[in-house]
């Protein structure tokens, strides 16, 4: 019973829609005309498309022990490839964009509107994507109405990847070489003071240790009392200040020890913070498209057929149950 009302209802609504036949041709076709017209009015869009892998996250080692998993020719992995979408998606490399292709202009947005920057990310989300492929690489997709200047975006936003990854490092790295530096410089400043204590000790007479037993033997192998005299001022001088120069040449020597150890964490943290990684490989850069990417009439003129399609069935089926309850009434 249940399927013979199935089957009655189905026969009723095929009836329905064959009777109203025509006026479901002319909203379908309605549709389709607006649609097709609609989709010229639409800005055509040109897509660039640029792909990069992640480098291993590398620097210049000063050590005699390489870790040979900081190779400069390593892939990074799954961890430096979800670091690269956010460093992509940050602040920091689309304020660089919007700032050398003046995108407020660009896209019509006005300098003293109030809602200027959401309009402006609003914009920037719909015309900018950052992906990671399957194969682990970052897909960077640029659209544009200007398919030259989609171009320059999406290669400007590849070598923008090392100028914001660098500077992020910085930004951690100075304040080390900083302190490093400041170290640096005081222990040469003591250095620098014991070789001036030793200059003034030399130049009164102070001689090392193993030349200063030399001096008695030089005392007594003297041939004449002015010579005598001389060496007796040495001697002299010696004993007095002989334990202050050996304690400053101790010193000396434990300086020279420090600073050449010193040296190596100097060295490094100086390159740390001054030098410039490539932190990409580019596999793909972008190139001038010859072929819009939207708006696809086609698809718009299908769906928009489709659609006039369902919404003309609906527009019967409600029109008839309106006339049926009229009757009812």
């Amino acid at each position: 019973m249940q399927d013979l009302n199935l089957n009655k209802e189905r026969n009723n609504l095929i009836q329905l829609i064959w009777a109203e036949k025509k006026m479901l041709f002319l909203i379908t076709v309605s549709m389709i005309f607006i649609s097709f017209i609609g989709s010229f009015l639409i800005t055509p869009l040109f897509l660039s498309t640029a792909i990069v892998f992640p480098a291993e996250s590398s620097n210049v080692s000063f050590s005699d022990q390489r870790n040979g998993n900081t190779e400069a020719m390593d892939f990074g992995e799954e961890e430096q490839a979800e670091q690269l979408v956010q460093i992509l998606q940050s602040s920091r490399i689309r304020d660089k964009v919007v700032s050398k292709f003046k995108l407020l202009e660009h896209y019509e947005i006005a300098a003293n509107d109030k809602n200027k920057y959401s309009k402006l990310n609003n914009e920037y989300s719909s015309h900018f994507d950052f992906t990671r492929t399957r194969f682990g690489s970052i897909q960077i997709d640029v659209l544009d109405r200007d398919a030259e200047l989609a171009k320059k975006m999406a290669n400007s936003i590849v070598d923008f990847i090392d100028t914001v990854k660098n500077d992020m490092i910085r930004e951690r790295t100075k304040p080390t070489f900083e302190i490093n530096k400041r170290k640096m410089s005081q222990m040469l400043q003591i250095r620098d003071s014991v070789f001036y204590l030793m200059d003034s000790l030399t130049r009164m007479g102070v001689v090392p240790l193993e030349f200063r037993s030399n001096l008695f033997q030089a005392l007594v192998d003297s041939r004449n009392a002015l010579e005598k005299d001389k060496i007796q001022e040495k001697l002299a001088v010696n004993t007095e200040n002989g334990a202050q120069y050996d304690a400053l040449e101790k010193m000396r020597d434990e300086m020279i020890i420090k600073i050449a150890d010193f040296r190596v964490s100097y060295e490094q943290a100086e390159s740390d913070a001054n030098a410039n990684f490539n932190h990409k490989f580019v596999v793909e850069k972008a190139v001038k498209s010859d072929k819009k990417e939207t708006p696809k009439r086609i698809i718009i003129v299908l769906s928009a057929s489709l659609g006039g399609l369902i919404f003309g069935v609906l527009f019967i089926l409600i029109r008839q149950r309106f006339q049926e309850l009229k009757l009812q009434a």
